[in-house]
């Protein structure tokens, strides 16, 4: 009696990978339609066009009304000391991924090429980079070639009309690190894949959590997303996003997403390596390990 293989990281990857662009295609098929909508509507008169709109805004999935204080952690000497980790979390507040996945003791083996990846889930550049060197990551981490530290940060809130998407996003990421590790990257791909333009509202708690369930979060930790319950309480990452934050902009000479280092050395000012050409990334990692 035959069984059909189980799927490969490879192909987990990939699928989330193909996932992430056909939910892209098919929430632009959908705004492309209510745009039509709207405009063959026009001319019938004032009245029936705010109707219409009132109508489509009501169909959307309202954002999160919590309120995240802000932190000022400038006068604190050392910000991660102070707050809870998730699992894997580095000492400088990336979160370390090796070919088996999140390294719980965010320590990386001492022969791995590390490549620090800054990013902010709101930064247009930062989904180009994601867009263009993410596989390249996956294929030269899962092949043992490096591992990779991911660090979302949140320095674009101002930019997400008042829902503070930056940090929402970089806890919920935080938490499937702690709680589900297997799906820590996959999310990252396809939060990337969905990502809100600057100065919209972003995702809301609801769609980040139905994001996180098509990549296989479990339940009951898309449910603390959707909820929005992972934004308080103990088991919150959002003061670890605070401080890593902070201490991201005291560990770069200027903190700018994406900043990518390759052992330390900055792929751009350092290497000068400019990431948006096709392969240029593993190029840079094949210079540095020599």
């Amino acid at each position: 009696m035959s069984s059909s293989p189980r799927p490969s990281k490879a192909d987990r990857r990939d699928e989330a990978r193909a996932a992430a662009l056909a939910l892209r295609a098919q929430q632009e098929r959908e705004a492309r339609r209510q745009r039509t909508i709207l405009l063959s509507l026009i001319g019938v008169g004032l009245v029936a066009v705010v109707a219409v709109v009132v109508w489509i805004l009501g169909q959307a999935t309202p954002t999160t009304t919590v309120d995240i204080p802000d932190a000022d952690l400038s006068e604190v000497e050392e910000p991660l000391a102070e707050v809870t980790a998730p699992a894997g979390a580095t000492d400088d507040g990336g979160i370390l991924v090796g070919a088996e996945g999140v390294l719980a003791d965010g320590e990386a083996p001492d022969d791995a090429v590390v490549v620090d990846v800054y990013a902010d889930f709101m930064c247009p550049f930062c989904g180009l980079f994601e867009e263009t060197n993410g596989a390249t990551l996956d294929e030269l981490r899962e092949s043992g070639d490096v591992v990779v530290a991911y660090h979302p940060v949140a320095i674009l809130d101002r930019f997400a009309s008042g829902t503070k998407y930056s940090t929402r996003s970089s806890a919920a990421l935080a938490l499937v690190a702690d709680q589900a590790p297997e799906q820590f990257v996959d999310l990252n791909t396809i939060l990337f894949a969905n990502q809100p333009a600057e100065g919209s509202e972003g995702l809301s708690d609801a769609e980040m959590a139905e994001l996180a369930r098509e990549v296989g979060v479990p339940d009951d930790v898309a449910t603390a997303i959707e909820d929005g319950s992972y934004l308080t309480g103990d088991g919150s990452f959002v003061p670890w996003v605070q401080a890593a934050t902070e201490q991201a902009s005291r560990d770069l000479p200027r903190l700018a997403t994406p900043t990518v280092l390759v052992d330390g050395q900055d792929l751009s000012e350092d290497l000068g390596v400019d990431w948006r050409i096709e392969g240029a990334l593993a190029a840079a990692v094949e210079q540095v390990r020599g």
